[in-house]
């Protein structure tokens, strides 16, 4: 991380700050990296009070400087400005989800990671900082992240770790044991778990992972499989044509 700071001439490291044990473990790294030069960026949005309250408990108990800024109304008036231009396309052309299908949710949700984005790119730049990402092997194998949103990052510290590997490492680090042990959340929506939304455990996936597809069922197998395959374009940069055969 130290390295990546001095090569990109920038002075420390940006950090959204989730309530997480992620974004807590990141925040953990980027102090011991750049001493005195991290910030920590709380951005509710909508959000459970509870990630907010777990996210100042992190940077108290690190003696982490924060930034806060509240994102609810910039989300509010984005997706006005929005719907009405969707509204108005062709029926063909929209063949939206019904409102009941959860997969509806998903355009809404992905607006709040893509806000926090810009908003930790705004302070980043703003203090000549990088911004450190948390996202993890686990979440990064099958795509559980939003394409520039939580993906728009400039380094991943934890990206060969997977969850339980990432819960070790904070409890080694002296993490807030009520941020280690709390259930997985992408704070996408109010009771939104990451398990729920996968389908799976992450102890599932993990033994996937580190043991290959024999450890799961078949059918769980299939189901990783399918979401590595379909989320391959999230971990590249975008596709273009091929300049030797020009």
């Amino acid at each position: 991380m130290r390295e990546r700071v001095a090569a990109a001439g920038a002075r420390g490291l940006v950090v959204g700050l989730s309530g997480g044990v992620d974004s807590a473990v990141v925040a953990r790294l980027a102090q011991l990296a750049t001493p005195g030069a991290v910030v920590g960026v709380l951005m509710p949005c909508h959000s459970d009070a509870q990630d907010e309250r777990d996210a100042a408990l992190l940077a108290r108990h690190f003696a982490l400087p924060t930034v806060r800024v509240e994102l609810g109304p910039t989300y509010d008036v984005l997706v006005e400005a929005v719907k009405p231009g969707l509204d108005a396309l062709p029926a063909a052309i929209q063949k939206m989800k019904p409102p009941d299908d959860p997969r509806s949710r998903v355009p809404l949700a992905n607006v709040k990671p893509r806000l926090r984005m810009t908003t930790l790119y705004f302070v980043a730049n703003s203090l000549n900082f990088l911004v450190a990402g948390t996202g993890n092997r686990s979440e990064l194998s099958i795509g559980y992240f939003t394409k520039y949103g939580d993906g728009g990052v400039d380094l991943l510290p934890i990206a060969s770790l997977v969850k339980s590997e990432v819960r070790a490492v904070a409890r080694e680090l002296n993490v807030p044991p009520a941020i280690v042990d709390r259930t997985p959340s992408a704070g996408l929506w109010l009771g939104q778990t990451d398990e729920a939304e996968m389908g799976f455990t992450y102890e599932d996936l993990e033994r996937y992972l580190t043991g290959g597809a024999d450890q799961v069922s078949p059918a769980l197998a299939m189901k990783i499989e399918r979401l590595v395959r379909a989320s391959e374009h999230k971990r590249h940069l975008p596709p273009s044509p091929d300049q030797a055969g020009d």
